[in-house]
């Protein structure tokens, strides 16, 4: 957000979470980098920062901030810093919305607490090993017995599922010949659950330190207490949290392409090639200069996007627009800056070899660019 004008509370934030990621993260990242994951005390400690609840209403303890906009100083000092948050991003964009938006007085009461604390940390589960952009092909069952839904299914690529305590389950609990989207309805999983198991932790490309998992229900009896909002709803639900869950990955390429342009400007006048520095080539100031342009019509994109999400008036397309260009922009900006680290951009103690990693699945997750595309392409009326 740096193009928008900022309140003293948010620079305050944005100052508290830096301060916190340089000093009590980033020197910790590479241990969790190695072992695959954060630990649950992080959740913790960002939860005594204020962090993990700046969205949950006031009676339960959180900040009853109904922007999203803390969220994305968040994320923009996370990427900025290099420091890894693992997979509190999605707890706090993409999961937390659902409870906020479809819990009722009961399950707000009972969670909403360990929210605001970091003592519980939570993952979404839909893709399916056979089901990826396409949610209406859901096969994960949930029939209902009594109080209770009895799921079976397994679920793949669940971001966080390692170590979460509540998991949002997509499930079939209806079919309907005329409308493949009908049908779906979203269950609170909880640890210990009978018939709940976690299977191995994938091993990625990149987000080394942000854990992955495959998940099994067998017949798990889920109370229909921990049902969330109304049966067959899901599909609307889902679509209507997709907009903020795109623009979360807009601000991190963006912000990462950021600091990939410094980092690599910062380089190129060290690093001397033929007895100069590389950034005194013409063919290093006409990348850089092009590749800073570039990024700065994505945050004008990106700011707009923002402001409208707030406003409540950003569309799907918008949002698919933005995610569209910055995630793309931020490949662009990974290989270009690698490229000119040389030899020394493709050895892991330099950043830009890690963010390069790390960027690649920005394209892929939240919705792939092609689904963005043919978003986009609707909404042009083609």
């Amino acid at each position: 957000m740096r193009g928008r004008s900022s309140t003293d509370e948010e620079r305050a934030f944005r100052e508290m979470v830096r301060a916190y990621l340089e000093d009590k993260v980033l020197p910790r990242t590479p241990e969790w980098e190695r072992a695959g994951l954060t630990p649950k005390s992080l959740y913790a400690e960002l939860g005594a920062l204020g962090v993990t609840g700046v969205q949950v209403p006031e009676e339960f303890g959180g900040g009853g901030e109904s922007s999203y906009r803390y969220n994305a100083i968040f994320g923009e000092e996370v990427a900025r810093s290099g420091a890894s948050a693992g997979a509190v991003q999605l707890h706090l964009n993409v999961v937390l919305p659902y409870f906020l938006h479809y819990a009722n007085r009961e399950q707000q009461e009972r969670w909403f607490p360990g929210f605001v604390s970091g003592e519980s940390v939570s993952a979404i589960a839909m893709t399916e090993p056979g089901t990826g952009s396409d949610l209406a092909g859901i096969s994960t069952t949930a029939v209902r017995a009594g109080d209770d839904y009895v799921l079976s299914g397994a679920k793949t690529f669940i971001t966080g599922g390692i170590q979460a305590d509540l998991v949002v389950v997509v499930a079939r609990t209806a079919r309907d010949a005329k409308d493949r989207r009908a049908g779906l309805t979203l269950l609170v999983v909880e640890e210990g659950m009978p018939g709940f198991t976690r299977g191995r932790k994938l091993d990625k490309l990149g987000l080394r330190s942000q854990d992955t998992a495959e998940l099994s229900f067998q017949d798990v009896r889920v109370p229909v207490a921990n049902r969330l909002g109304d049966e067959g709803a899901a599909f609307d639900q889902l679509t209507a949290n997709l907009p903020q869950e795109r623009l979360s990955i807009a601000v991190h390429a963006q912000a990462a392409s950021e600091r990939a342009i410094e980092l690599t400007t910062a380089y190129t006048l060290e690093r001397k090639a033929f007895g100069t520095p590389v950034a005194s080539f013409q063919n290093t100031k006409f990348v850089l200069a092009d590749l800073s342009a570039k990024v700065e019509a994505g945050r004008h994109l990106l700011d707009r996007a923002l402001e409208e999400l707030d406003a409540g008036t950003l569309s799907g397309a918008d949002a698919a627009r933005t995610k569209l260009f910055t995630t793309e922009l931020e490949g662009e900006v990974m290989d270009a800056c690698l490229q000119l680290h040389g030899g020394y951009g493709y050895m892991l103690e330099y950043p830009i070899a890690r963010m390069y990693a790390d960027a690649r699945v920005s394209r892929i997750y939240g919705g792939s660019s092609e689904i963005m595309k043919v978003i986009i392409a609707k909404d042009l009326g083609l």
